[in-house]
């Protein structure tokens, strides 16, 4: 059994359910340090709650060679299993069937993060004068609000001048086999919670009342309708999505009082978050809804969209995943968000690798054994080929 795949193994027994880490530090900071890493912990959180303080781990390893600084960047927290009995094993207990790895966060993304650390220890025993800083940074606030993981040290590094060149992400990117995709970019995330304020009252006296639901129905449908931008050669066109929709006492005969609807933006380079709130407030006002008389809209910009191009970090990656995988990857800013968007802030290079993603966050997770290897020497070879 190979290096990476028993780490692995070990962070999923590891219950790290956000914003938890669960463990899954000490064993990393372990490997880390005996490789000659230095370990800095850069926790963040209510202090008054030491349950949801969140784990960041920065791991350096600088031979004092002059170079550029690349970042491996992952998350050990998970999201909820949800009812053990519906799982086939225990999503806490690493098991293997069939050539697969079964666990909760086997594929998002603790076998990414043993990837990482294993071919960081490697390629720091084997080259210890490199060129260049090799760096890990490791969070537990990823799956969860995203407060005090990477925003957090973002913010911290800012502060003191942190130089960061190049960073790879370890999200499950492959869609059939690994090696298939990588991410370049992801799309900007603004959500939005709407409460229509009516007035509550009887169904049989409706001129007594005035029904929230109705009033937001005409407005839902242009939103829903609208064509929001085209998107670009690298983004596909922004999407509207509502996401809850909730009224009412539970009684069939009472006109509800407020009505509540949160929905999400997944926004293109060619909008702004600024825009997106300008027209619907727009589309609002023309449905009689204005904020402050009849409505309250709160919002959340969960992260603006980054874009990398061509350039020294996408040739390393993807000569690396040709090489180990005999594959051209295609790029795509495609899916949800990660913690890149905040790296990007400081980053000029973030692109996203990792595992086949078909089983995320599903009941029996899992990540295939032939792909824990090859993930590992990607990851290796891109270092060894960006530091040179």
């Amino acid at each position: 059994m190979n290096a990476t795949l028993r780490l692995a193994e070990a962070l999923i027994a590891c219950r790290s359910v956000t914003p938890a880490d669960g463990g899954c530090r000490e064993l990393l900071v372990q490997r880390l340090q005996a490789a000659g890493f230095a370990c800095e912990f850069l926790d963040a959180g209510p202090y008054d709650a030491p349950e949801a303080r969140v784990s960041n781990l920065w791991a350096v390893h600088d031979a004092g060679v002059p170079g550029p600084t690349l970042v491996l960047l992952g998350h050990t927290d998970v999201v909820p299993p949800g009812p053990a009995g519906a799982w086939t094993s225990d999503p806490f207990v690493p098991t293997h069937r069939g050539g697969r790895l079964y666990g909760r966060g086997a594929a998002d993304m603790k076998t990414a993060v043993a990837a990482m650390t294993v071919a960081a220890c490697e390629v720091a025993a084997a080259q210890p004068r490199h060129a260049g800083r090799i760096a890990v940074l490791f969070t537990s606030d990823e799956e969860g609000p995203s407060q005090f993981g990477v925003r957090h040290v973002v913010d911290v590094f800012a502060a003191r001048g942190e130089r960061l060149d190049a960073c790879v992400v370890g999200e499950p990117t492959s869609v059939r086999r690994l090696g298939d995709m990588v991410k370049n970019g992801r799309r900007g995330s603004l959500s939005g919670r709407l409460v229509v304020l009516g007035v509550q009252g009887h169904v049989a006296y409706p001129q007594l009342a005035r029904n929230p639901l109705h009033e937001l129905a005409p407005a839902l449908a242009e939103l829903a309708a609208t064509r929001w931008d085209e998107g670009n050669e690298h983004f596909p066109p922004t999407t509207f999505q509502v996401s809850n929709l909730n009224a009412g006492t539970g009684a069939l005969n009472v006109i509800p009082g407020e009505a509540v609807m949160e929905f999400n933006f997944r926004f293109s380079t060619e909008s702004t978050p600024d825009s997106l709130r300008e027209r619907v407030q727009a589309v609002l006002a023309r449905h009689g809804l204005h904020d402050g008389r009849n409505y309250r809209l709160d919002w959340t910009l969960g992260g603006e969209p980054f874009l990398t191009r061509a350039g020294t970090l996408g040739d390393a990656l993807t000569a690396a995943i040709r090489e180990v995988c005999g594959t051209d990857p295609e790029w795509s800013t495609t899916g949800g968000t990660s913690d890149g968007r905040f790296v990007a802030r400081l980053c000029p290079q973030v692109m996203e690798f990792g595992v086949v993603n078909e089983s995320i966050h599903k009941v029996d997770e899992w990540v295939d054994v032939d792909a824990v290897e090859p993930l590992t020497r990607v990851y290796r070879r891109t270092i060894e080929r960006f530091l040179g």
